[in-house]
């Protein structure tokens, strides 16, 4: 509480004024309500508090062109030692991960890594992938077939990223049982309020993944010809310059690459049938016409952004969203709500699976645009349409189950039930 005011964390059965509300907002303090639907919350205050100062000093930003400008400022810092010391520990396993990781640094380390990774995502490498991921989808809808139900998320959305991810760092099949719960705990733990059992999954599943990623990258450099030429193995090797990562970095940003690629996909997937699921008109358009899967992918990342939060900190006096903001100044980048902003959105909350254009801002902007964003693109497509394709009469099959978390949004569980007729 600050100044007499009980914080407003998105419920929409609170009584006040949306005047009020806005004043009252603080992303430290959510509801329940505002993490099943957070939307209402987002419009209120991009329409009367857009650049929203919070109890603790940060800002909230929710329009488009506000983001927008922060992405691509050269003055706002992507860095996070400052917020995560406090909030892990500096000897902890999740600060050395997340202060050493791509995501959250600025160059000259993000330049290194993202120059070490960006092969695995050009065109020709997407095209090599395509034959093995669009077996690996075949066996994923025979298996559901088979049984007539399934759940979206684990039998599918999260299977698809792990086995795509998995198969480019090299980790064996028999290996990749924990990924995903390693990868949910490690991310749990970036939510804005992270209580302590959160905090010890998420230090656990790093340390774990570390010591099984160490005896990895050990063994590969022991018997470098039983591996292929994968991103793992360009990670290890010199850059063209003969720059080389150190261990940790090496290590750490191989988790990262996991993580990234799995929940911006689980979710891509995830949220993108259970909108057409609320979107009939939309999912019998996709059935017609499966050529439209282009557009619609990028519509549901609009709609149901996979993250739907960002951060940076101020690194020299500045202006954003028309307020002067001292350096220091921490900002919160609401995407989700940027990504409905009827300013570059026509009828931001209608999902139109043929929206043109579309410049959504689910990956992202700037030097920090998303490196695996048309890996994740190139399996929400084909995931997608294939499922749609196979099972025209696909459905819900019971209560579905919300991650619960603020910063990602996707689902736990989703049962469908199938039907190939």
């Amino acid at each position: 509480m600050v100044d007499g005011i009980t914080p407003w964390g998105g419920n929409i059965d609170d009584p006040r004024s949306d005047a009020e509300k806005v004043t009252a907002f603080d992303p430290l303090s959510l509801h329940a309500n505002f993490l099943d639907d957070p939307y209402p919350a987002y419009k209120l205050l991009r329409e009367l508090d857009p650049v929203h100062r919070c109890p603790d000093g940060s800002y909230f930003l929710t329009r488009y062109d506000d983001l927008a400008e922060v992405y691509k400022g050269a003055e706002f810092s992507s860095d996070k030692t400052r917020e995560f010391g406090p909030k892990y520990g500096t000897d902890s396993p999740l600060y050395q991960h997340h202060t050493t990781s791509l995501v959250f640094n600025d160059p000259p380390l993000h330049t290194r890594v993202r120059s070490l990774i960006s092969p695995a995502f050009t065109p020709r490498a997407l095209r090599e992938l395509e034959p093995d991921l669009l077996a690996l989808i075949e066996r994923l809808l025979d298996a559901a077939e088979e049984k007539g139900h399934f759940d979206l998320i684990s039998d599918y959305a999260s299977a698809i990223p792990v086995e795509v991810v998995g198969n480019m760092l090299g980790v064996p099949h028999a290996d990749r049982g924990p990924l995903r719960e390693w990868s949910l705990a490690i991310l749990g733990a970036l939510e804005p309020v992270t209580p302590p059992q959160v905090v010890e999954r998420g230090n656990n599943a790093v340390a774990a993944f570390a010591e099984y990623l160490s005896n990895l990258i050990d063994d590969r450099r022991k018997n470098p010809d039983q591996y292929a030429d994968d991103v793992m193995a360009r990670l290890i090797a010199s850059s063209p310059d003969g720059d080389k990562l150190r261990d940790v970095e090496l290590i750490q940003n191989s988790i990262f690459i996991l993580n990234a690629g799995h929940e911006t996909t689980t979710n891509l997937i995830g949220n993108g049938v259970a909108a057409l699921f609320e979107n009939p008109d939309a999912f019998g358009k996709l059935k017609t016409n499966p050529d439209l899967i282009d557009t619609a992918v990028e519509e549901f990342l609009r709609f149901e952004s996979s993250n739907q939060l960002g951060n940076r900190r101020v690194t020299r006096d500045t202006i954003a969203g028309g307020i002067e903001m001292p350096e220091g100044t921490y900002i919160h980048l609401c995407i989700g709500a940027a990504n409905r902003d009827p300013a570059q959105f026509p009828d931001p909350e209608l999902l139109d699976i043929e929206r043109r254009p579309n410049r959504h801002l689910a990956f992202a902007a700037g030097a920090h645009a998303c490196a695996g964003m048309s890996l994740a693109r190139l399996e929400g497509r084909i995931a997608i349409k294939h499922l749609v394709e196979r099972f025209p009469k696909l459905s819900r099959d019971g209560l579905y189950t919300r991650g619960g978390r603020a910063r990602f949004r996707g689902f736990l569980s989703y049962p469908v039930r199938v039907t190939s007729e």
